[in-house]
């Protein structure tokens, strides 16, 4: 369900909207994204509301537009450091948030540090993610000044071309997407002025005004803030401490959620074991000793003769092409938000929040093996990819049940390079652009009712 939208009012009157979600520690989220933000739009991202559905486990979340953005007042004079401090005091004192954590994201950082100086009795925790804290930190690399150009003359270009350094120039339909985000949610005019002003801004000079314990995260291999600001800006702040993440994407969503939420969770005093196993007592409705989990996208892939491969390769090779497989799925859960389960011997089982979020790591991991086995065919990789959704059962880490079984079914049912699916996941999807073609109905060993299946077409070629 969509939180609902509610609306502050500034200092100086204008309205700053805002939506409020989840129950525990109030965790502020300024404009991830600043100066793009549309918290309705955003919530129609999958990976995005995977991001926040994932904080809501522990945190009560709280997301706002900035003034001139999303759906705030559009028509402001303008939009600088003074104005984003104001619009983040203008949500709080409207929820009457005493006491609160900050999750700032590159360039929402200053406003969070400004906002931290000036209200330290406010602000329990800071959370500053590949944060931007001067106009140097970014001003030598060669895409930034490309991108500058881009944004003078062509908006629909830059958005594209700012959306893939966000995603990776790997990814397709999730950048596109963060694209149209960014056009809707500032005009052309509006964006090439704050632009500008945005990166204009610096607070070097508040870091050491800092008194809130903070953590600085940073992706290890972003290619658009140096290490090197990086650790001046940990080491201007009393007291950070720096967490590197493996990875080149800006978006904290992409990735390990997992990873960012514990470390994140772990800052602020929650133990994420305990705070995992209060999900589950609090969210899921219990059979017996079974906690139901809610309704869940599970995945198997299975490896095409890994036994036949051992005894060709000898069990080093073979398992080197094992790990090549591994990291191949790994990768493709970190993007889209899936949670690997266990490992089966000769493949792995992951769950998701969303069909689709299910669907895009399957395509990424048959493409990505694809390209793997056309540059290095002496290492050779062929998986099966089986798909369904449903409702599973819980006990500890592991999960069971109907759904997860005929997963595992329609898995050993593919071919080779192939993904299938259940009709329930096809029907999930439906309108976002993938495409199926309808293999009938297969009697599963253990299932009384046939069940329809269905191929995902994944090649270029396919027919």
């Amino acid at each position: 369900m969509e939180p609902r939208i509610q609306y502050a009012s500034a200092a100086d009157g204008t309205s700053i909207a805002f939506w409020s979600i989840g129950e525990g520690p109030t965790l502020v989220c300024p404009p991830p994204a600043c100066p793009w933000s549309h918290i309705e739009q955003e919530w129609r991202i999958d990976a995005w509301r995977h991001w926040y559905e994932h904080l809501t486990e522990t945190f009560r979340v709280i997301r706002y537009d900035n003034r001139g953005s999303g759906m705030s007042q559009r028509e402001v004079p303008a939009i600088d450091l003074e104005t984003h401090t104001a619009d983040l005091e203008a949500v709080v004192d409207r929820l009457g948030v005493e006491r609160f954590a900050l999750f700032a994201v590159y360039f929402s950082s200053p406003a969070a540090i400004a906002y931290a100086v000036r209200h330290p009795e406010r602000v329990s925790h800071l959370v500053l993610w590949c944060p931007v804290t001067g106009y140097a930190d970014d001003a030598r690399n060669p895409t930034q000044q490309a991108l500058d150009t881009l944004i003078a003359g062509d908006y629909g270009l830059f958005t594209e071309t700012l959306a893939h350094t966000v995603f990776g120039w790997e990814s397709g339909a999730e950048a596109h997407q963060l694209a149209l985000y960014m056009q809707a949610a500032l005009t052309a005019e509006q964006a090439r002025r704050s632009w500008n002003d945005e990166r204009l801004v610096a607070v070097t000079d508040l870091l050491p005004m800092v008194t809130q314990p903070t953590l600085v995260m940073h992706r290890r291999d972003f290619p658009y803030l140096t290490m090197e600001s990086v650790q001046q800006t940990v080491a201007r702040i009393p007291d950070a401490r720096l967490k590197l993440l493996e990875g080149r994407s800006l978006s904290p969503y992409v990735g390990d959620i997992r990873q960012v939420l514990e470390a994140v969770q772990e800052f602020v005093g929650i133990d994420p074991a305990e705070a995992r196993a209060r999900e589950v007592r609090h969210a899921h409705q219990h059979t017996g000793d079974q906690p139901a989990v809610g309704f869940r996208t599970i995945l198997f892939t299975d490896m095409e003769e890994s036994t036949a491969l051992t005894q060709r390769l000898g069990d080093e090779q073979a398992q080197e092409i094992v790990r090549v497989h591994n990291g191949i799925v790994d990768d493709a859960l970190r993007r889209h938000g899936g949670t690997r389960i266990k490992h089966t011997g000769d493949g792995i089982m992951a769950s998701f929040l969303t069909a689709s979020a299910a669907l895009e790591a399957s395509l990424d991991i048959q493409r990505v093996l694809a390209y793997h086995n056309d540059t290095q065919p002496a290492q050779r990789v062929a998986v099966r990819i089986g798909i369904n959704a449903g409702e599973p059962v819980a006990e500890g880490d592991d999960l069971f049940g109907t759904a997860v079984q005929l997963a595992s079914r329609v898995c050993a049912k593919a071919d080779p390079g192939e993904i299938l699916t259940t009709d329930v996941v096809r029907q999930l999807v439906a309108g976002k652009g993938f495409l199926f073609h309808d293999r009938g109905d297969v009697l599963f060993r253990g299932f009384e009712d046939p069940v329809r299946v269905f191929e995902v077409r994944w090649r270029a070629d396919a027919g």
